[in-house]
Formats: structure tokens, C-alpha cells, sequence
């Protein structure tokens, strides 16, 4: 039943992601969610933000913001990151996910997305055919719609978890 919100990954945080490992496997792109995935709601990119951006130029990914935000927003998190962005992104219609890959030269098969949100973000991917990772909010600061919603996410992981546990290990 809540099989189809599931995220292909889980992590505790964006910052943990094997970028480099993911790269050798053949993915080329990253899009990322802004708010609670990359800082704090609201704010702008810290020095963990900014290396990071610099670490999967370096690795060789292109990459894409895609938030649900105005263009202020995320025009301000982006002026020091310099990537291709994409605002009031409706998500999770799969219209912007596929323009963050045509904006990267890459498809469904080596794009990533990383997001903190099962409803909007990873459901989104999901619907684009793209492998998503969903992280741990970074802040539990967030506004009321977020706020209700995480409630349901809640459940959705609980059974998440479950699953995973009956997994082998490989």
C-alpha cells in the first residue's frame, strides 16, 4: 500500500551520500531539493553546502536545484553555489524533474535526486523514473503544511523500515 512513496535510499544526511561511489556507477546527475535537504529552512548556503557543490563539480556531476519556493528564495541560496535551478517547481509533478535533466545532459538512467520530503520530492522522482535518496530533515523548524504532512511521512516510514529489515543483507 505505501510501497509506492517509498525512497530508493535513506540517509541521514545529504552530507553522508557517496557521491563519489554513485558517480563510478554511472550516474551523472544530482538534483536537489533546497530547504531542510542541503540548510536549515530559509537560509542561505554555509560552507557544507558550497563544498559540497564544489566536491560533485570536481567528481564531475552536473546538477540542478528544483524547489517548490519563489525564485527569490532560491536565487539567494544559489549565489554562492552557481548551479542550474529551478523555482516554484510544483513538485511532485514530474514537469520540472524532466527539465532539470534536459538543463543536465542526463536522463532517468544516471540522474539522482535527494530530497527530505516522501511527498513532494521522493514521490515526485519516483513518478520521473529517476533514484532518489531521502534524507532526514536537517531542522525541525518548517512551515504548517510541512509540519501536518511529516506526520503522514511518519507512517510511511515506520512501514519503510519494516521492509527493510525483512531485506537480505547483501
Amino acid at each position: 500500500m505505501f510501497d509506492r512513496f517509498f525512497p530508493d535510499d535513506y540517509k541521514m544526511s545529504t552530507y553522508v551520500i557517496p557521491f563519489e561511489q554513485l558517480y563510478e556507477e554511472g550516474y551523472k546527475g544530482v538534483i536537489f531539493d533546497i530547504d531542510n535537504t542541503l540548510v536549515p529552512h530559509g537560509a542561505p548556503a554555509d560552507d557544507r553546502a558550497k563544498k559540497l557543490f564544489t566536491r560533485l563539480e570536481n567528481i564531475g556531476f552536473a546538477s540542478c536545484l528544483i524547489s517548490n519556493n519563489q525564485e527569490a528564495r532560491v536565487k539567494m541560496f544559489n549565489e554562492e553555489i552557481q548551479t542550474n535551478y529551478i523555482y516554484n517547481a510544483h513538485k511532485p509533478s514530474t514537469k520540472n524533474y524532466k527539465k532539470a535533466m534536459e538543463i543536465m545532459g542526463t536522463d532517468e538512467t544516471n540522474t539522482l535526486f535527494v530530497g527530505d520530503q516522501l511527498f513532494t520530492d521522493v514521490w515526485g522522482a519516483k513518478r520521473s523514473g529517476i533514484h532518489n535518496i531521502l534524507v532526514k530533515p536537517m531542522h525541525p523548524k518548517e512551515e504548517i503544511q510541512i509540519v501536518l504532512k511529516r506526520y503522514l511521512e511518519r507512517v510511511v516510514l515506520h512501514f519503510y523500515k519494516k521492509k527493510q529489515k525483512k531485506r537480505p543483507s547483501r
